[in-house]
């Protein structure tokens, strides 16, 4: 309990630091894993690059719904551990890694089945299309481990502990480092794979990194081998989860399907632009990443203290993860500005594929306050299990918006693809203003719900 009365008791800067830096951590090492996929595939070819930009995609939307699964878990365990009842954490525990095995054995027999179909709806063509193939039902393999683990990860968070998570990805992006180029290129008995060898190394860490998280949750007293085969499923707790997970889920679908539509249309300015949108989009990731990790923070000590009914710690923990996340952002913008475009150029030298990737990050750059409020705004609507109007802002933000400007841009009008960027820009920044005065507002009744 030592751990749980912290998130309810310890001073909020401490907590955020204490929560934000190791899920940082972490994630810079999940998205330098992925730049050193995007590095060994692009001295394939720009089309390999291309290739792994579709690939991305669906395995965005794949990991997408597991999303609100896991924060569904965080929220539903912390706020038990908040209220001290140990034994409910452990039934929504278990139940929520039994969900987790049942959704990822659906979503990999569907993928198998609609994988070609998809890439050829959002442009895929020609050789792109060969290797995006190649590389994503190899990946496809990887989906089991990789939400179970995601899963034992959500309620390691509740808990305030992300530093499991993050150790591990450090190890795979050792491991990576190692076994990307060994079954890329071959070596003694070991065949030369050539882009498959990226997949294959993926889907080997995936499940190195399964057997970790499974154990560090089991350590977490939390799970309970005979309880996990006595009480699941539990049909009551799946529906409280999954009531919980959908809004989010759906959202992050939204955000995947939406990058799908940018990648319809941005494949209409060629296959250059593709592999553009791919490489920016790894860079604009690194900047991101100090950032994302408030995100975790923000979910972990809200769902604690809602459960707690402590509104004032609600408010700080908002405003000090706000005021740091745009510090962060605004020093982003001056390093994108500076360094971004000899980022580009790690992957890819072709100079139109850098032009188009540099203004692309420029843009994106301004849109981080924006990305901010959201992530905030989304990581406290779940913490105090209010998510009903995420799926909305998301389909606002990712289908209606960019469906409209992207078709005016492409279609009608026949302009650069700058203004593309400037879509999302507005896109964005109007959905970051209305979720920050919806979020402010659904606590203002919470607390006087609280109070009656």
């Amino acid at each position: 309990m030592k751990k749980t009365n912290e998130l309810i008791t310890k001073d909020i800067k401490k907590l955020i630091v204490q929560i934000a830096i190791p899920s940082s951590v972490g994630l810079f090492f999940n998205t330098m894993y992925n730049v050193v996929d995007t590095f060994y595939i692009g001295q394939i070819s720009t089309a390999a690059i291309s290739a792994l930009t579709y690939s991305f995609m669906i395995f965005f939307m794949l990991l997408s719904i597991s999303f609100g699964l896991s924060s569904a878990i965080t929220a539903y365990v912390g706020g038990a551990l908040g209220k001290h009842k140990k034994n409910m954490a452990q039934v929504y525990a278990s139940n929520g890694i039994s969900l987790f095995i049942l959704i990822s054995l659906i979503l990999s027999v569907i993928s198998f089945l609609l994988l070609e179909f998809i890439f050829v709806s959002i442009g895929a063509s020609g050789k792109v299309l060969e290797y995006a193939l190649e590389y994503t039902y190899i990946i496809l393999l990887g989906i089991f481990p990789m939400l179970i683990g995601l899963g034992a990860n959500a309620v390691l968070i509740a808990l305030g502990d992300t530093k499991s998570y993050r150790n591990i990805l450090v190890v795979g992006f050792i491991l990576n480092l190692i076994l990307d180029p060994l079954f890329i290129y071959g070596f003694s008995f070991i065949p030369a794979f050539g882009i498959s060898g990226v997949a294959i190394a993926t889907v080997l860490i995936q499940y190195i990194t399964l057997f970790y998280m499974m154990y560090r949750f089991y350590l977490t007293k939390l799970f309970n081998v005979s309880l996990f085969f006595k009480s699941t499923p539990n049909i009551k707790v799946y529906k409280h989860l999954l009531k919980q997970a959908i809004p989010t889920s759906l959202n992050m679908f939204l955000m995947s399907f939406g990058s799908m539509i940018a990648m319809y249309f941005i494949s209409t300015y060629g296959f250059k632009a593709v592999a553009a949108f791919g490489i920016g989009y790894r860079v604009e990731q690194i900047i991101l990443l100090p950032m994302l990790g408030l995100n975790t923070a923000v979910l972990s000590i809200v769902s604690n203290n809602f459960g707690a009914k402590n509104f004032d710690r609600i408010d700080e923990v908002i405003y000090k993860a706000s005021t740091y996340g745009y510090i962060m952002s605004a020093i982003g913008v001056v390093l994108i500005a500076l360094f971004g475009k000899y980022m580009i150029m790690v992957f890819d030298t072709d100079i139109e594929v850098v032009d188009i990737a540099y203004t692309y990050i420029v843009f994106e750059s301004f849109i981080f306050f924006s990305f901010i409020t959201l992530f905030i705004s989304n990581s406290t609507l779940q913490g105090i299990k209010n998510p009903f109007m995420i799926p909305y802002i998301g389909f606002y933000r990712q289908i209606f918006m960019p469906l409209i400007l992207f078709f005016l841009v492409v279609n009608i009008f026949h302009l650069s693809i700058i203004y593309l960027w400037i879509s999302m820009f507005i896109t964005m920044t109007s959905a970051a203003i209305f979720m920050k005065i919806y979020t402010k507002k659904k606590l203002e009744l919470a607390r006087l719900n609280d109070k009656n």
